[in-house]
């Protein structure tokens, strides 16, 4: 029997936008376009005929704002949503806005050369949509669909930093976290972070989120909690209280100096198609503090930290990953609980517990 087609409204005001999307996306064989919409209201107006699995969504619109519409959609019928915005500093404060107000994913835009990006960045698109239609936006239970188009090369770790050489550094009083996360990550990190106490202790993270997007995601973070976070920068000391998100385009790494751990932020390839990865943090946790550090996977599709929480968990340190109720997409923690490189598996609520106790 086949797989039902994943059905996807477009709604941007750019009709070359519109134009480009049709075309990728009728050209992928699980992926029906139900329609296209120049605005907002053209969109309600479709709705009323017939509803979508995806929402593909720009943020700036004439007539109705992207976020009034989709704070619409999701209080009347919660549908997951991939938002489509600007890569400026102001598309990344509104994207964050849509995001905390629901949305499952974020696909950039630049400004200039629009046509020949979308189409070197199909397979994004693409898979951000299987993503957001395998998601528990709706808590309609999992679909099956196919997995992402995706390019055939895939480096690993390896391509940053060597594998931990199995000797454990000796435990001490100095204690960090690792956490890394992707779709749905924005809003699970609000929830842990937020139940954090000012006295914790340091943690770093990678989220999968575009550049120019982290500096916006962590400065409204560091708003609503308790501790302090900020975007990481280079040799920035990993301190109790303070949580540093990796920088979007960058690597997150950790590395120690005495009793001290220090943040790296380096440039490098993609590894497992992301950068950051957190399977390049988890690597240098595994390395650089071993027993000394607890490591946590969330929500996000893929598999990219599974094998790091794996190296951290056989290099002595405590591991945990977010279980498949909480998650907004069961991929990146599924991958890991598979390994066996989860010692725990954790609801979202609860995941604060394990930063406060190893």
């Amino acid at each position: 029997m086949p797989t039902k087609k994943i059905s996807v409204l477009l709604v941007d005001d750019s009709a070359v936008v519109r134009q480009v999307l049709l075309a990728i996306l009728s050209d992928t064989p699980d992926i029906h376009v139900m329609g296209a919409a120049s605005d907002p209201i053209f969109a309600m107006d479709k709705l009323a005929r017939e509803w979508p699995d995806v929402i593909v969504l720009d943020v700036e619109m004439p007539r109705m704002d992207g976020i009034t519409f989709l704070k619409k959609i999701m209080s009347e019928r919660p549908t997951p949503v991939v938002i489509c915005s600007s890569l400026t500093q102001k598309g990344a404060e509104t994207s964050l806005q849509a995001l905390s107000a629901g949305a499952v994913e974020i696909i950039t835009k630049p400004s200039t050369g629009l046509k020949s990006f979308l189409i070197e960045s199909a397979a994004e698109l693409v898979a951000a949509i299987r993503a957001a239609a395998n998601s528990n936006v709706r808590n309609l239970g999992k679909r099956s669909v196919s997995p992402p188009l995706v390019p055939a090369s895939k480096l690993s770790a390896d391509a940053i930093l060597p594998a931990a050489n199995g000797h454990a550094m000796a435990q001490t009083t100095e204690r960090i976290v690792a956490i890394g996360t992707s779709t749905g990550g924005t809003q699970a990190l609000e929830a842990v972070l937020t139940a954090l106490p000012r006295v914790c202790p340091g943690m770093v993270i990678v989220q999968h989120m575009p550049e120019k997007f982290t500096a916006s995601f962590a400065e409204r973070l560091n708003s609503v909690c308790e501790i302090e976070v900020r975007e990481a920068r280079n040799n920035d000391r990993i301190l109790p209280g303070l949580a540093l998100i990796a920088p979007g385009g960058k690597h997150l790494m950790v590395n120690r100096s005495g009793a001290y751990y220090h943040a790296q932020v380096i440039d490098g390839p993609l590894v497992n198609r992301h950068r950051p990865s957190v399977d390049v943090l988890f690597r240098s946790v595994a390395r650089f503090a071993g027993r000394n550090a607890t490591g946590i996977i969330m929500t996000g599709m893929g598999d990219d930290g599974a094998r790091g929480l794996k190296e951290m968990l056989e290099a002595g340190a405590a591991t945990v990953a977010q279980d498949e109720a909480s998650c907004v997409v069961f991929g990146m923690p599924k991958e890991a609980i598979k390994l066996n490189a989860a010692q725990r598996i954790m609801a979202l609520e609860d995941i604060y517990r394990a930063i406060l106790h190893k």
